[in-house]
This record gives structure tokens, sequence and C-alpha cells, in this order.
């Protein structure tokens, strides 16, 4: 029986202690030894108390009672054991065992458990709270998982895709997940068209990989249609701001010709009186500009300053767009009406650029503004009164429009109260190097270069230019110069100008006028000449497209049909 016992002590897992009444330890088996540190040589005829620390084996000793799966610390182990007294056959204690497990695994195990599963709860909160849709399939391509985005991103549930392939949620394009698996690398801002709802997102994916066995894939997926509705917003926003607002002031008008001092001369009387102002001038010979700077220097320059495009709204839309219009005005009018831009720049400054290619029946509405200082919304009865300074630009002869019945007279004189002409550049080029050195400060921001100057050489080039897109031609010139050069070059040489090497020469006028034959007349009559054949030679250039060729020459493509009537070039 002895024997017997031993073999069972030497082959269980549990470490086992007995004791008799007299506390000495007479059985310890080899596991006693390695939780409690001490040879079972040692141990064996010794008392418990010299051997285990804080053992309870004595208390059940002297109370016979039974201690039953106790959970505490040994040394550096948790344990669980187990404490019972050995009676003999009349029922007297005789003896105690304990029988104790080392379960520090079973415990550790038990606390990181506990860890990932609080883990896991974090990670769910965060699948959950993401805004992006996020999709995880296995590594046979079949979707195993998704977060309540990626339902409210497709219109897809939960339940529908789980199990589907990889490819079951995409309308158009190649699916992020399988792109994923084939290479096992991540795949970076993919466009693809989800279904059904036929949403354009953004997808991004990465594989899951265990060691080294690739497990599935998880893709992103970033629905950018919010984005491009706030990036319209802001444009919007951003466009009418610059409405509102003027941003040029009387420093922005450079130049110091003859010509341009007299225009300026005539900025700083305009800005002092309330009158009507009309700016005269062809296309890009900064029109805009000067209105911007009539308004700041004025007494209204603390109030809202209006820039309407005549040419670009539709003229179905202008009057509604100037006047404003009443509830039910017309069939989609906003609910509850809208207010014109005249009411919008009231006590300001309204600017009408292109003012002569409004129509008829708004130059009545308009002449009414000017002579009675009210509006009628479109669809309203009652008149509302309006303080507005008006300033409108043209670059057509408006007088010979009205000789033609195309435009008011009544509402010309009303306009053409303070007339300011504006020279092309072609007749002050004695200003092409000032705005050539406001230009650079100006492109060196935007481009993020450095450009310290222009060559003397490169500016004479610039001045046997004709300019037909005046000032706003040289600006495009110098930003193409810009770009041209290399990152390190500082100076605006004449060979970073050769598209303009084909119009001049450095011996001899350009070469339309040295074509045309006539003799010398009014400077108008030979503008007149000059511009026919100028729009002429792009037309045909172009290959008669009328919207390009407006584009390229800078007007409007209304401007444009006026323009071919005016010089009767065939259409």
């Amino acid at each position: 029986m002895r024997k017997d016992l031993e073999v069972f002590l030497t082959s269980t897992h549990d470490a086992v202690i007995a004791i008799d009444q007299n506390c000495i330890i007479t059985l310890y088996n080899k596991e006693a030894e390695k939780l409690i540190g001490i040879k079972r040589e040692q141990a064996l005829g010794r008392n418990v108390n010299e051997i285990v620390v804080n053992t309870r084996l004595p208390y059940v000793l002297k109370t016979g009672e039974y201690e039953l799966d106790w959970q505490q610390q040994l040394r550096d182990f948790e344990i669980i054991t187990s404490r019972m007294p050995i009676k003999d056959s009349e029922g007297k204690v005789i003896g105690a065992i304990a029988v104790f497990r080392n379960v520090t695994d079973l415990f550790n195990l038990d606390k990181q458990i506990s860890s990932l599963n609080s883990y896991k709860s974090l990670l769910q909160a965060v699948f959950a709270a993401v805004q992006d849709a996020i999709s995880v399939v296995d590594e046979t391509g079949h979707h195993i998982m998704v977060n309540p985005a990626y339902t409210r991103i497709t219109g897809i549930s939960a339940e529908e895709v789980y199990g589907k392939e990889a490819n079951y949620d995409i309308q158009e394009g190649e699916s992020v997940h399988l792109q994923v698996l084939r290479s096992k690398k991540p795949v970076e801002n993919t466009k693809i068209t989800t279904k059904p709802v036929g949403k354009t997102v953004i997808a991004r994916g990465a594989p899951i990989i265990v060691g080294d066995q690739l497990k599935g894939s998880v893709v992103i997926l970033h629905d950018i249609s919010e984005i491009k509705q706030l990036t319209e917003k802001l444009s919007e926003a951003h466009k009418r701001i610059r409405e509102l607002s003027a941003k040029y002031s009387f420093d922005d008008i450079i130049g110091g010709s003859e010509t341009m001092n007299e225009a300026k001369a005539q900025v700083i009387k305009a800005s002092n009186v309330p009158a009507t102002v009309i700016l005269k001038g062809e296309s890009g010979t900064g029109k805009e500009l000067f209105a911007h700077a009539i308004h700041n220097e004025s007494k209204r320059r603390n109030n809202q300053f209006v820039r309407v495009n005549c040419a670009a709204i539709p003229e179905t839309l202008l009057e509604s767009e100037l006047f404003g219009y009443e509830d039910g005005a017309f069939t989609g009018a906003k609910k509850g009406g809208k207010k014109g831009l005249f009411e919008e720049a009231s006590n300001g400054t309204i600017f009408l650029d292109e003012i002569s290619e409004i129509s008829i029946s708004t130059q009545v509405k308009l002449l009414r503004v000017l002579q009675e200082k009210e509006i009628t919304r479109l669809g309203g009865v009652q008149p509302i009164h309006v303080n507005v300074r008006v300033i409108s630009a043209t670059n057509v002869n408006l007088k010979e429009k009205v000789e033609k019945g195309l435009f008011r007279d009544d509402l010309y004189y009303r306009l053409n109260v303070f007339p300011i002409d504006i020279p092309p550049l072609r007749e002050r080029l004695e200003d092409i190097e000032a705005l050539c050195h406001r230009f650079i400060e100006k492109l060196n921001i935007e481009y993020g270069r450095d450009i310290k100057e222009i060559s003397d050489e490169a500016i004479e080039m610039l001045k046997r230019h004709n300019w037909p897109g005046n000032v706003r031609e040289l600006e495009n010139v110098i930003g193409r110069s810009i770009i041209n050069m290399n990152i390190n070059e500082k100076t605006i040489q004449k060979e970073h100008l050769p598209f303009l090497a084909t119009m001049n020469s450095p011996d001899k006028i350009p070469y339309e006028f040295e074509a045309m034959d006539f003799d010398i007349a009014k400077l108008g009559k030979a503008t007149d000449e000059f511009e026919k054949k100028y729009i002429e030679k792009a037309y045909h250039h172009y290959g008669k497209n009328k919207t390009l060729t407006a584009q390229k020459l800078g007007i409007s493509i209304r401007s444009f049909y006026y323009k071919l009537e005016k010089y009767h070039i065939d259409a």
C-alpha cells in the first residue's frame, strides 16, 4: 500500500503534503518540491511550519475541518489548494493532508482573456462609431464583417452582405479586397462606385496577416459626396464674399504714363461724388479693378460691393437676379421670395460689368432704378427704395448700339454721367515694366517662386508686342514665363518669352499693321480695323469654334457674336 501511494504521488500533477498529529511532514512529493522550493529529503521529518510559510495544515489538524478549493499565493505561484483531516477507524484526527495545484498559467490566461474582451469591446465601439465604411473579407474573398457606416453609405445591410463575394457591392471599378488578396499588399486611394445607390467612394485596403498566413482583407470606404457638397458650399461662400466685397484699392492701379495718370485722376474725382460712373475700355484693361478702387475710395467703402457680370448670367435669369422676386413669381421660385442684387447692395455699390449685354426689357427696369431709386421685384407690385451707387463697364461702343436700336438712348445718358476711359496697354507701353514687377510679386506667392526681376531685353521684347488682350494678356505672359523658368533662376530673360518671338521683330512693326493698306485715319477706325483682322485670324485659327475663340480672346460669347455681326465676319 505504501508503494502504491508513492507511485501515485510521483505521477500526479498535484503537489501533496501530509503531516502526522505532531505536525511532522510524512508525505512530500516532487510537485511539492517545485512549488515550495525545498527538496523532499530536507522536508520529510520536519515540522510543517518550518517548511511552508503560513500553512493552515496545523489548523485543520486541530479543528478537523475541511478547507476545499482555496485560491492563494505561494511564493511566485497562484495555487488552488484543498486541506483535509486524516482520521483513524474510530474517527480520531491523526494527521492532515494538503493537495494543491499550480494555476498560475490558467490565472494569467484568464486575465489575458479578460483583457482581450475589454479590447474587443473597445474595438467594437470604435468600429461602430467610425463614420467611414469598413468591410472585412476572409482569405477566400467573402464578407465576414461590416460596420454601421457601411450600411449607411452603400445601402446594403450586414445580413445581406455576409457571405457574399468581395465584388458584391461594386458597380464600377475593381474590388479593392480582391486587389489586396491578390497582391498581399496595401492598396491606396482607389475610386469606385458602389451599388445599389451608385455612390462614389474612395477605398483603401490592407491585408490581414496572422503569422505568415494571409487571413483576409480590410477595406475603408470614404464617402466623397459629402466632401463635394462641402466644397461646393465653400466655393459658393467664397464667390459670395467676392461679390460682396471690393478686393482692390487705388494703389492696385499700376502705371505712371500720361494716359494712365489722367484715368487715375478721374477715379479720385468719381470717388468724391455719388454720380453714376461708366468705365470704358477694351477687354483686359482692368475695368473691374477701377470699379473696386472707386468704391474703396468713396464714402460707401464700409458697405457692400456687388459685382454682376451681365453677360455671364442667362438673359432669362438676369432680371430676377438683379431685382429679386416674390413668392410664387414663377415655377421653381424659392419659397418666401428672394432679394435681388440691388437690394443686397443697398447703401453700397453695384458694379454692372458688360452692361451692353442686357436685354431691352431689363434696360427698362434699370432705367427706373437710376431715375427713381427704387426697384420692383418680379411678381411684385410694391416698389422698394434702394440707395445704390451704380458703376457700369463696357468694352463696346454703346453709342453705336444706341444708333442701331440695340440700347436705349435714355439709359445710355443715365449711365454716361461720369465716363472714365481706360487706355489699352498698347497706348501706355511705358507702364509695362511696373506692371511686370507687380505681377512677379503676385505670381511668386501663387506659384511659390522667388523671381527677383525681369531683364531690360525682356521688357523691350514685351514693348514690341501689340497686346490685344491688354493687361490681362501681360499677366498671362508673365505667368507662363515663370513656369518656363528653372527653379533656381531669379530673372525673367527674353528667352523665357519664346511665344512672343513670332509676334515681334526687333526692327519692324507687327506684321498685322505691315500687311494692312490704309491711309492714316482716326485711332478709333484704326483700332476697329485691327480688331477685325485679329478676330478673323483667331476665329479661323480655332476652326471657327465660337466658344473656344471667345474664351481665348477673353470675351463673352455674346460679345463675340456681336463682333462677328459688327465686322461682317463670315460665321
